[in-house]
């Protein structure tokens, strides 16, 4: 995984933490975007998306 799309991933989990303490989101779409953002932080620290592996997907820069 590359550094984008680390800080990407983390730039939204911190997006939906802000939405949910400020009270924007609540109830059920705050359940589902919170664990969206749980999984995007916790792909974000390990490097490692498991949705990539099927489809072949890598953002991280070709070495020359």
């Amino acid at each position: 995984m590359g550094s984008t799309d680390k800080a990407i991933r983390l730039l939204l989990a911190a997006l939906v933490a802000i939405l949910y303490f400020t009270g924007t989101i609540n109830g059920l779409m705050a359940i589902i975007l919170g664990i969206f953002a749980v999984i995007f932080a916790l792909t974000s620290f390990i490097s490692f998306c498991p949705l990539y592996l099927p489809f072949g997907i890598s953002t991280l820069k070709k070495k020359k």
